[in-house]
């Protein structure tokens, strides 16, 4: 027996817009997806981390993760929304295939560069 498929959509905000805007758009997409007939599975605020290179003059950026699943007609207009928002500065969904991951409680674990160091010597 096959598993359905669900998407997962990691977006990029401004780093520069306010704390309850973020929260604006993480509802605003969340219903988004809602109205199009997907479910949202899951929704993690990765927080602001640093680009790997400069995006529209940007250095830094919010991590925002949707995990929902449906038809896949809710993509185009999830995407679409995110294209005409200046507040998005990257955006990309992919399909997965399989279980679903168990959602996240809490913060996300940070790894310093010393223990991967350390990770790393002792592998």
């Amino acid at each position: 027996m096959s598993q359905k498929p669900y998407y997962e959509t990691m977006y990029i905000l401004r780093p520069d817009i306010p704390e309850e805007e973020v929260e604006t758009h993480v509802s605003k997409y969340r219903d988004l997806v809602t109205e199009a007939g997907a479910e949202v599975l899951d929704t993690q605020m990765r927080g602001k981390r640093r680009l790997a290179y400069t995006i529209s003059g940007h250095k830094e950026g919010i991590y925002v993760q949707l995990t929902h699943n449906g038809d896949g007609q809710q993509v185009a207009t999830l995407e679409r929304a995110m294209r005409l928002s200046e507040d998005v500065i990257r955006y990309l969904t992919v399909k997965q295939e399989g279980p679903l991951p168990a959602p996240r409680t809490g913060p996300l674990p940070t790894v310093t560069t010393e223990a991967a160091a350390l990770e790393t010597v002792e592998a």
